[in-house]
């Protein structure tokens, strides 16, 4: 969407005649206003509001100025809402402003349903009328139809398709003997309250050109960044089969939960080819479990990866990687392994990394992998040809090539832009540091040829 700035619209300044009193009213058809002359709005669920703007009105004579009226000019069928100075109405009267003084105007919207499957524009306009003048602001909102599931159950097979946008409050529960499959581009947008549960299967079938993403449903700007925005998807211990492939996940508060063993030999939940982004408290959280995932980026959350209580992890070509920036200060490690959990010690762990790249910047964390064995039973930790961050903590780990304290040269950071490519510059030393996996392909579907490149992206 193009960026709009907003800027005063002064009606000619002018003389207040002498003969008029600096203690009376001015009704020069030539009196002053400074008024905002347009306010837009990103775009909208219909039925789901809008966050609330202002702006204000000044008298910028040196005398008073009486407003005939401020209205809303599509009255009460509008769906627009104003309020001025406290007072909700489509129109307010004969309102008094000192030499000097302003008021405020807020302005909020709400879209009806419609047919309409693509954004669409609502237009009105605000006038203000004084001294035979009228003034208008214009407003403009963007707003988009979409399936709207409040408290949704799914209890059988069900298939979502890319024809309209879902939006989820309240919660989405798939039942245990339930299937849900989300076809190619996908979006789902997913309110503050509601909490996706897996008792049975999710199938998420993105692609290279058309991903499915996962969000929270402030689209509006000053929200629609923030961390934290939704719960995010947990997958329970009756949970089986779970597949995810280019998918984006971000702004969650834990994007992923993987909690207890698959009821049969296969990983609870693989990932490919997927984006989890702008966390707020972990990426991906297991507990006693079993993840396998490939092609994947994990960045900036409070905690990448949180392994707990044990279970099978087998990450492939995946960038595990925070920097400090305006929603994160990087003060927790971007891996922790563990073997116990609440009342759960020393349950068998297997973790394995191939070809990673496992790294934290701007951050007092000496390492950014931290490892905690509790208990007598299996404690495995392969780093194969992984690099990664640790200053002061041997780990207990089988190490296989792999590269330690060497920055891996992303293409550009700028955590003050927000600005966060991490893919490769040429003088990265994981260029052509990784083993042939069998993996044919990065996070974008670009083949991987020759020698292997670390972490989810391949050099050109």
């Amino acid at each position: 969407m193009k960026k709009y700035v907003l800027f005063p619209v002064i009606v000619s300044a002018v003389f207040i005649s002498a003969s008029c009193s600096k203690q009376g009213f001015t009704s020069s058809p030539d009196a002053t206003l400074a008024m905002t002359e347009s306010i837009r709005f990103d775009t909208l669920f219909t039925n789901t509001g809008s966050v609330t703007k202002n702006y204000t009105i000044i008298n910028t004579n040196n005398q008073k100025l009486r407003l005939h009226s401020i209205r809303l000019m599509g009255g009460a069928q509008s769906p627009y809402k104003i309020n001025v100075d406290g007072v909700p109405a489509t129109m307010i009267e004969n309102i008094e402003l000192d030499a000097g003084d302003s008021i405020y105007v807020f302005v909020s919207v709400t879209i009806d349903p419609n047919d309409e499957s693509t954004p669409f524009l609502i237009k009105d306009s605000i006038e203000v009328s004084f001294n035979g003048n009228q003034l208008y602001t214009h407003l403009e909102a963007y707003g988009q139809n979409a399936h709207f599931l409040n408290h949704y159950q799914i209890t059988g097979a069900a298939t979502w398709e890319n024809d309209l946008p879902y939006v989820i409050s309240g919660g989405l529960y798939i039942a245990e003997d339930a299937t849900l499959t989300i076809e190619e581009g996908c979006r789902i947008y997913i309110h503050a309250n509601a909490p996706m549960i897996v008792d049975g299967s999710l199938i998420v079938n993105g692609s290279d050109s058309n991903y499915v993403s996962f969000q929270g449903d402030r689209l509006d700007r000053g929200y629609r960044d923030l961390p934290a925005a939704w719960p995010g998807i947990i997958f329970t211990e009756n949970s089986h089969d779970n597949h995810i492939t280019f998918c984006t996940i971000k702004n969650a508060y834990q994007a992923i939960t993987v909690t207890g063993p698959s009821p049969n030999a296969a990983p609870k939940l693989r990932l490919a080819q997927c984006v989890l982004d702008n966390i707020y408290d972990t990426g991906i959280l297991g507990l006693a479990s079993g993840i396998e995932a490939e092609n994947c980026l994990i960045s900036n959350c409070g905690a990448n990866l949180y392994l707990a209580g044990g279970g099978h992890y087998k990450f492939t070509h995946c960038t595990i990687s925070s920097t400090n920036n305006i929603y994160f200060n990087h003060t927790r490690p971007v891996l922790y392994i563990s073997d116990s959990h609440d009342q759960v010690t020393g349950n068998p762990t297997s973790v394995s990394f191939t070809n990673c790249i496992i790294w934290g910047d701007g951050s007092v964390i000496d390492n950014e992998i931290v490892t905690e064995k509790k208990g007598n039973g299996l404690f495995e930790i392969i780093l194969d040809h992984t690099l990664y961050g640790t200053q002061t903590q041997a780990l207990p780990a089988q190490e296989i090539n792999c590269i330690v304290n060497q920055d891996p040269a992303f293409d550009s950071i700028d955590a003050s832009r927000r600005i966060f490519n991490f893919h490769l510059k040429p003088t990265s030393p994981a260029i052509g540091a990784g083993i042939v996996t069998g993996i044919a392909i990065d996070l974008e579907n670009k083949p991987r040829s020759g020698d292997a490149d670390l972490g989810c992206y391949t050099s050109p």
